[in-house]
């Protein structure tokens, strides 16, 4: 890095899945010194490789013994799943890149900002497709035939189709230099279909985040910093002060300074940190609204089981979609490695009471313990296993508190709350339906997550909101530009943001935010670099 006297970067930012690997790379090529800092490991493929057969290589609890990347955490009224490493997000992602529409644009909290998004918004997305290597799935198989005739059952057939996807399919199994960025980028390697894109992909085929913004980033010279974990950001003399700390290793901590930070840590890093910040009086200036309006997508996660002997695991996880009606979206998703699924599903049971439905979900294990014992032991279960994802933009949400935890009241921890709008789903019909409809076609059995139907939660891996733009801190944690009310120099960069459900996979979404906010970001002192298209 350039000497900067008294700062160690321009700009720190915190995370390195979408918004932070989007930041990392624009700031730099315009010209700031950039340091990422993030708290999971840089994971190698024989790493990838490795939590395909050991749970401690997979799972991400680091002060239990987990150093691995995926991670899921249970609220009182959601839970949640992701990816922690190099990559961020990227690493369990689907590689699904699909755009929002109209209904999210015209969403009240955004149109108050007085800004077309529609227009604004489109050069972003396009540009963040090309980086993210957007191409139309070219598989089509046996699990794709049943979500067609699904999709036929409930009178949707004309808007099933392949889904964009951030995957390079080339040849299979066949490397070939850099087919993105003219030379500039690592090598790839053509899909091998295998259906392994959740469990992180160390075959060169998915384009994750480590293989072009990031990449492109460390290449122009921003540093990233892995197994660094932020735990407070204050201002101090123009700039901020970060202070970090090893996530499994106990010792004494450290701080960097920089003139400016950008929080991508996704929802619940940012929102945490914030919120962490705020009551120790080093960022006492944070909207009141922080938080509030987090929103899960409104989604449903179901599943079908077929007959012994059926395979519908080749291809990526997820290759094709449908739209039920006009303000639902379904996928299929194939998911192999997924081992700790055989533990989560069970019969499948329609209640918009979660108590009523939690009972009569129970009383049907109790009435047939062993067909459920059946589900949790069969024989090559995921090969058979099709999950499928609803989600709507139908608005919803909850709040993420900072208060005293239950099991461990000296600390302070998120935790939800019901508000006074909608509480996000844990029972969706139309996800039934559509499940159902998947299970007559295919002969297979339909299922619900357990922990929807007993625990009544809202089950996503597209959490969204806790730190929304609002034109005014009392409407929301940062303006349209992402900079925090009341604390100049820092930023939010991540799904945090945003302050609506999209109803479709957010993560186009999320890097054509990045992708504007960095475009609007405060010029460098240093000189501009060639940027990447």
């Amino acid at each position: 890095m350039e000497d900067l006297g008294r700062w160690d970067a321009d700009v720190v930012v915190v995370g390195s899945g979408f918004g932070g690997a989007v930041s990392a790379l624009r700031l730099r090529e315009a010209g700031h010194s950039v340091l990422v800092l993030e708290k999971g490991r840089r994971l190698s493929d024989a790493a990838l490789l490795a939590a395909r057969r050991d749970p401690r290589a997979y799972l991400w609890a680091p002060r239990a013994g987990m150093r691995g990347f995926f991670w899921q955490r249970i609220f009182r009224h959601m839970a949640i799943i992701g990816g922690s490493g190099v990559g961020g997000g990227s690493i369990v992602w689907a590689g699904v890149l699909l755009e929002p529409g109209d209904e999210f644009y015209e969403a009240v909290p955004l149109t108050a900002l007085g800004i077309d998004w529609k227009n604004e918004l489109a050069p972003h997305l396009a540009r963040a497709a090309r980086m993210l290597g957007r191409v139309t799935n070219p598989h089509h198989g046996e699990m794709d035939d049943h979500l067609y005739a699904a999709a036929k059952a409930v009178g949707a057939e004309a808007t099933f189709g392949p889904v964009p996807s951030a995957i390079f399919f080339g040849r299979p199994g066949v490397t070939e230099l850099d087919p993105f960025f003219d030379g500039e980028g690592p090598d790839r390697t053509g899909c091998r279909l295998c259906g392994e894109c959740l469990l992180g992909c160390p075959y060169g085929a998915k384009n994750q985040l480590t293989l072009n913004y990031l990449f492109l980033a460390e290449k122009r010279g921003a540093q990233v910093r892995p197994e660094t974990e932020v735990v407070s950001v204050r201002p101090v003399d123009g700039g901020y002060e970060i202070v970090t700390r090893h996530p499994w290793e106990r010792g004494r901590e450290s701080t960097v300074r920089a003139r400016r930070v950008v929080l991508a840590a996704g929802v619940l890093g940012t929102v945490e940190l914030l919120h962490r910040c705020r009551e120790t009086g080093a960022l006492p200036r944070v909207s009141d609204q922080l938080g509030q309006h987090v929103r899960t997508n409104s989604e449903a996660l179901t599943a079908v089981l077929q007959p012994r002997g059926d395979d519908l695991s080749r291809g990526p996880t997820i290759s094709s979609d449908f739209h039920p009606d006009e303000r639902t979206h379904t996928t299929q998703n194939r998911y192999m490695g997924g081992w700790h699924m055989r533990a989560q599903l069970g019969p499948m049971v329609d209640d918009d009471d979660p108590g009523r439905r939690a009972r009569r979900v129970v009383l049907s294990i109790l009435g047939s313990p062993l067909r459920q014992l059946r589900l949790m032991t069969a024989h090559r279960f995921l090969n058979r296993l099709t999950v499928l994802t609803t989600m709507q933009r139908l608005d919803s949400e909850f709040a993420l508190d900072h208060r005293r935890s239950p099991l461990r009241p000296w600390r302070r921890v998120l935790r939800s709350r019901l508000t006074g709008g909608v509480r996000p789903p844990s029972n969706l019909p139309v996800a039934n339906e559509v499940t159902r409809a998947f299970a007559e076609a295919s002969g297979g059995r339909p299922l619900n997550l357990l922990g929807e139907s007993v625990g009544g939660l809202s089950v996503t891996a597209h959490i969204l909101g806790g730190a929304v733009m609002g034109a005014t801190a009392a409407d929301g944690v940062v303006d349209a530009n992402h900079e925090v009310h009341g604390h100049p120099g820092l930023y939010v960069a991540d799904a945090s943001v945003i302050p609506a459900n999209l109803g479709v996979n957010p993560s186009l979404t999320i890097t054509a935010l990045a992708e504007r906010f960095a475009s609007r970001f405060p010029a460098a002192d240093g000189p501009v670099l060639s940027e990447t298209p």
